[in-house]
């Protein structure tokens, strides 16, 4: 059984930080992408920034300057740097994950974690 599980969530005030972490584990055999997602009350989920087992990443633009993403492939697991929150960036916050298993690879959410920056 594979579990993607998020931590790191929690209420900062604005101008802080925090880092997520998402592992994946299970009969997996590496990772092709993991990512995080974000979804605000009321709004469509987006993406935040993705990373590949090879350690390309990828950023929405409006967000790459505060965000960073990294990722350790012999542990499966991303992580999500950021800093100088904005209220506006008070969201759930998705890992999702693209799995590779024998020959093929397979894609995973994790269940959220809560994000919530203060004014």
């Amino acid at each position: 059984q594979v579990h993607v599980v998020e931590s790191g969530g929690g209420l900062v005030q604005a101008g802080g930080s925090l880092r997520l972490s998402c592992a994946a584990s299970g009969s997996i055999s590496g990772f092709i992408q993991m990512g995080w997602y974000r979804q605000a009350p009321g709004k469509q989920r987006e993406k935040v920034a993705t990373i590949t087992g090879e350690g390309t990443a990828n950023y929405a633009d409006s967000l790459k300057d505060r965000f960073t993403i990294s990722g350790d492939s012999a542990a499966n697991t991303v992580y999500l740097q950021m800093i100088d929150l904005k209220p506006e960036d008070t969201a759930v916050y998705y890992c999702h994950a693209v799995l590779l298993f024998s020959n093929s690879g397979r894609s995973y959410w994790g269940q959220g974690t809560q994000v919530i920056v203060s004014s």
